[in-house]
């Protein structure tokens, strides 16, 4: 069966740290640093234009911006923070990732 999602992408920066950090050659992620989050989130439609997306994509930017943008994260991780947007979002899928390199993908049926 057909799918049809609407799909907004962003970017915001922010400072976090993984003080439990259990790996010595990534130690220094123990420390506050500072990252480029790059955010994917979709949502299922069922018709056309149900939701639009230039107002979701301004939503979501004002969040981000509400919560996070140049704050410091504390020990969030890109997994929490696509927790945090799928459930404020009632998405289906969110993708964060650092420095558009490494993240992480929630998927939501």
């Amino acid at each position: 069966m057909r799918k049809t999602f609407v799909v907004v992408k962003t970017t915001f920066s922010a400072l976090h740290a993984w003080p439990e950090c259990p790996y010595e050659d990534v130690a220094f992620l123990r420390a506050p640093h500072r990252h480029v989050f790059y955010v994917t989130m979709k949502i299922q439609t069922t018709e056309d234009r149900e939701l639009e997306f230039i107002r979701l994509k301004k939503e979501l930017d004002f969040y981000i911006r509400d919560n996070w943008e140049d704050n410091n994260l504390g020990k969030l991780s890109c997994e929490k923070i696509a927790e945090n947007l799928m459930n404020n979002f009632n998405a289906n899928f969110v993708g964060v990732f650092e420095d558009d390199e490494n993240g992480a993908e929630i998927w939501n049926d």
